[in-house]
């Protein structure tokens, strides 16, 4: 009796340590635009995320995985060099979401990104600590795409400019219609005197990014 006694307290204590089935699910894709703000989640379940250590990892292929930031709260984190200035981890326990900002986002941002956590979900792991390795659980994955900003259309502002009048019959005389500050940069203008078009001028440009 003695010895069933034991056995049931032992497991009792062990039971507040035992989590539940780990998932850590993500968006499937991003878009982000050069310069410009952007931030990716992770859901979280089956764990408590504020006592936990967690991960963003991300991969370019075919390249290999890159350690992007380690962090257990705001005191206690770690950020690989390359994105120290730029990127800024987490956590958002009321909501279970462990987050990542990126300020400033840039072409070579285009990458796969994973949160992560390890199943004891307690133990320090960096590239730099390799000795206190846990095995990691990785999240679903975010798939984000940095390309060029779209704008929204603006109209073009018009200005007319007309030649001063002429005693002569036989001379030439041309008028001006200006076109400012409009997007997209293509353009089309048809110029009438009275009800009649009389011409018609197409003005195409091609884009750099970003503009």
């Amino acid at each position: 009796m003695m010895t069933s006694t034991i056995f049931l307290s032992l497991l009792l204590a062990l039971l507040p340590c035992v989590r539940n089935e780990i998932t850590l699910i993500q968006p499937e894709a991003e878009t982000g635009h050069p310069g410009r703000f952007l931030s990716l989640t992770c859901k979280t379940s089956g764990f408590n995320l504020e006592d936990s250590s967690m991960y963003w990892i991300r991969q370019v292929p075919p390249q290999g995985l890159e350690w992007i930031v380690y962090h257990y709260n705001s005191l206690s984190n770690n950020y690989a060099p390359a994105i120290k200035d730029r990127f800024t981890a987490s956590k958002d326990t009321s909501n279970n979401i462990f987050v990542l900002e990126i300020w400033g986002v840039e072409y070579d941002d285009t990458a796969t990104y994973y949160c992560a956590t390890t199943e004891k979900g307690h133990i320090y792991y960096s590239p730099i600590r390799s000795e206190e390795y846990e095995p990691l659980i990785f999240g679903t994955g975010t798939q984000l795409t940095v390309e060029p900003g779209q704008k929204s259309i603006v109209k073009p502002k018009l200005s007319a400019f007309y030649p001063p009048k002429s005693s002569s019959k036989d001379a030439v005389q041309a008028a001006v219609c200006l076109a400012s500050d409009f997007f997209p940069k293509d353009i089309s203008l048809q110029l009438a005197f009275g009800d009649k078009p009389k011409a018609n001028v197409t003005r195409p440009s091609v884009l750099k990014p970003d503009e």
